[in-house]
Order: C-alpha cells, then structure tokens, then sequence
C-alpha cells in the first residue's frame, strides 16, 4: 500500500516502482473486489497507457507535475470527457460527458491518472448508497454494513486501497459520512473553494467537491490543485488558493469550540460521546483551549436543510426530461405531459422523486412562505451565529454521524430517521463552511468513527493543520 503521494513520487524518482505497474496493481484490486460495487466504470485501457506515457515522460528528465501519476477515482457525478457519466441513475444511461468538469481538468493538468467512476446515491440523494440504479456499496471493512453516502463507492475505493485519492460530492455531508463510516478522511471545502463546473447539480447553493484520502497531506496537495477562480462558475472563489501542502503546521494550540447541545443531543450514541468528550479533556490538558458554546438552533438544521435542498432538486432536476439526452419511454404516449411523466417515472429512482416531490412541494403558491422563505431566516440565523463563533475560536468540533456504519435496509422503510443521520453534518453545507471529517476512533462494534472539524470560510489551512495534528497525536 502507497502511503502518501510524496512517497510514491520518491520512489518514482528513485526508480524502484513506476506509474504502469502501479496502476496495473490498483487494477488487480479494483478486480479482486469488484464485489464491494464501488465502481460503475473502470477506465483500464485508458489508465495503463496514461501510466506509461507518464513513465516515459519523467524517464526522459522532463518536470513532472504534482499529481504525476496518482491514481484518482471520480464519483460519477462529475463530467470526463467522452465518459458516460450517469449520477448512477437510469435517467442519464448511455450519457457521455461532452466536456471536462474544471476540477477533473485541473487534474489532469498536474498528471494525475483518472482509474474510474465510482457509485453513489442516485444524484447524489442518500445517506448509505442504497439509492443507486447499480445497487448497494458494501462497507469493505463488515459488507453487512453500509459506507455511508452519497459518495459511498469513492470512499470505499479508498478504503479499499484502490485508488490513492477519490474525489466525492458534499451537498449535506456526502462526503464526511462515508469517511466516518469507512474510516478516512473526508474534506469538504469551504463552498466555492473548488468550482463546480462540470458537477451535476443537486441542489446549487450547497454542492462541493470533496476530496477522500488516508492522510492529510494528500488532500492538501488535491485541494491545492483544484482549488481556484473559474470563468465558468460564478460561485467560484475568486480568491487565489494557497500552497496548502507547504503550510500545514502542527504546533499551534488551538481555541476549540464545541455545541453541548450537540453533543448531549438524544440522537448521538453514548461511546461517540464518551470518545469525544474524553479527547476534549485530553486536548485541554495539552494546552488547548476548549469551551462550549450555546447553539439552541441544532434542531432547525435539518428541516431547514431538507427544505431548502428539495426545492433546488426539484428545479436542477427538471432539465432531465429525456428531450435533449438521457433515457426517453418507448411507452405508447398521449401529449408531451404524458411523455414527461413516464420518461421520468421510469428514469428516476423513488428517493429521488420523493425529493422533487417534496421540494416542488415547498416552492408551491401557498407553502412558500411558510416553508421556503422561514428555511431561508434559519440559513442565515446561522450564518450570523457561526460568524460570531468564530470571532473567539479557530475551531468547531462536531461528531461527524450521530451513529456508525448501521446495516444495510436498518433505516430503508424510516426515511425520517435517515435525515436526521444527517443532523451534525448538513450545518456546514448551510453555512458554506470547511469541513472535514478525521478518522480517530474505534467503536465497541469494531466500527470507526471520526471526530468532525470546521473552520471560518475559505480558512482550510487552519482546518487542514488542525486535523494533522489530531492526526499524528490522537488518533486511537
């Protein structure tokens, strides 16, 4: 197993691996485990002769760029060109991408070797991958269990050492789930940090590019490179990134905030909040400052979430009306409205419809206000609150699931008690804030679990130092 992307490249340089073979040994594996269903395609042709033109290139004495020849997987949510990509949904079967998403680009740019696209919930929408036209991802540590969602099979082809890095998507913690429940670390970005071009829509105003790793190097290095201004996405950050794998730093203490009110909350298991309380105490005994914070707003999160994301589905979604691209009935039809209807009963999966349900729902005469509108104050009510947090603390700390990895169908026929697995994760989508989650714990059960991190907008220096130190210090 590759430790890190800076020893790989040591060892490229000193000549005692190579690009080909390496990525002929993630194939092996991605082979082998085919079985955990973590990828709806693998680019294999494609990525051994990447690997040997790599190769080639860096024996000819040419610079090499800074993902030069590390194996990524893609959530199949993201475009490559003239790649299917289909947000592992019957809707898009068959659909190339017609260009690339700025972030795959950026990749491709420093030399980084694309192995496959990897499964999740149906665009994006679940907590477990269990809504996926190509079935479930099992956890690779018990395949009883489930990885977590949405971006379930980018997590487990990092878990499962097939890949070195995998990028996910986090609309309301899809990707820091699926690294608490694997076991790795999961970043999302503060929002903008990374471009969203060339990202299937879920709901805009919440949709990352996050990034899954096993070390925090590695995802400094893959933030450092796709991070940046876009023309094509307004949303983008227009500030320059920094060099975030040359400014980690360890040695600062730090002023830790933490929501009782979150932590003593009914929904969180009682060896999640013994684990985190203990490393509380341990992390002031080491110098930290560490307080609680009153957060009475903990039980709005949610419903302001699922509100506020179900209307942005339910108008990003409407383009898929098997017109333009995508699956189209071969049902005899009435009139345009009856082609509507069965092309996309037939092409989305109901978790999906229950969202444009739900958020069409919301945005109608009559409920806007009461819905739509007060989901809105409770979005900048929290805003403001955070904003205000961080004028005294460098540092949120938050479980990252109330729970870990449950079994496969546990909260299928519960969908109220699926959302609310989302309870500490989907306030960092709502604030635009970084957040992160670190693999540091093992349960009784024998399943991991992380501790969440969050920082100021567009800080991911100081939450990506900060998780390096709980890291190297206080991983158990």
């Amino acid at each position: 197993m590759i430790s890190s992307i800076q020893q790989y490249h040591q060892q490229l340089t000193a000549g005692s691996i190579n690009c080909a073979d390496t990525v002929a040994s993630y194939l092996k594996k991605i082979d082998e485990k085919k079985h955990l269903n973590a990828f709806t395609q693998v680019f294999a042709e494609e990525a051994v002769a990447k690997a040997v033109e790599l190769d080639n290139k860096r024996r000819s004495g040419a610079p090499i760029g800074k993902l030069h020849g590390v194996v990524i997987a893609i959530k199949d949510v993201l475009c490559y060109k003239d790649h299917v990509v289909t947000a592992a949904s019957k809707i898009l079967e068959g659909y190339t991408a017609v260009y690339n998403a700025t972030a795959i680009q950026r990749l491709l740019d420093e030399e980084a070797i694309i192995i496959g696209a990897c499964n999740c919930d149906e665009f994006a929408m679940g907590s477990t991958n269990e809504n996926s036209a190509y079935g479930n991802v099992l956890n690779a540590l018990d395949e009883t269990k489930v990885p977590g969602g949405s971006s379930g099979g980018s997590a487990v082809a990092v878990q499962a050492d097939m890949c070195m890095i995998s990028l996910g998507s986090d609309t309301g913690g899809s990707v820091r789930q699926p690294a608490d429940f694997c076991g790795i670390v999961g970043l999302k970005p503060t929002y903008g940090r990374i471009s969203r071009y060339g990202l299937i829509a879920y709901a805009s105003s919440f949709d990352q590019i996050g990034i899954f790793g096993n070390n925090i190097d590695d995802i400094a290095l893959a933030l450092e490179v796709m991070a940046g201004p876009d023309d094509f996405d307004s949303t983008a950050s227009t500030q320059q990134p920094e060099k975030f794998s040359e400014t980690l730093s360890t040695d600062k203490k730090y002023r830790i905030a933490y929501f009782k009110e979150a932590l003593f909350h009914e929904s969180l298991d009682k060896e999640i909040k013994e684990k985190i309380l203990s490393l509380i105490d341990t992390l002031k005994a080491d110098g930290h400052t560490v307080e609680a914070v009153e957060f009475d707003l903990i039980d709005y999160i949610v419903p302001a979430y699922y509100v506020l994301t179900t209307a942005e589905a339910s108008s990003n979604l409407s383009r898929f009306d098997g017109i333009r691209f995508g699956h189209s009935t071969k049902e005899p039809i009435t009139d345009l409205n009856d082609f509507y209807s069965k092309t996309r009963t037939e092409g989305f999966g109901k978790e999906v419809q229950h969202r444009i349900l739900l958020g069409t729902f919301v945005l109608s005469a009559g409920y806007y206000d009461a819905y739509f509108s007060k989901a809105q104050q409770v979005r900048q009510l929290l805003v403001d609150k955070t904003t205000k947090v961080f004028e005294d603390f460098d540092v949120i700390i938050l479980p990252t699931s109330p729970v870990t990895a449950f079994t496969i169908g546990e909260k299928k026929d519960d969908p109220i008690a699926m959302y609310l697995a989302d309870i500490y994760t989907v306030f960092a989508n709502l604030t635009g804030l970084p957040g992160i989650s670190v693999p540091l714990f093992k349960h009784s059960n024998g399943m991991p679990f992380g501790l969440q991190a969050l920082t100021n907008k567009l800080e991911e220096t100081t939450l990506l130092s900060f998780s390096k130190l709980l890291m190297q210090q206080y991983r158990q």
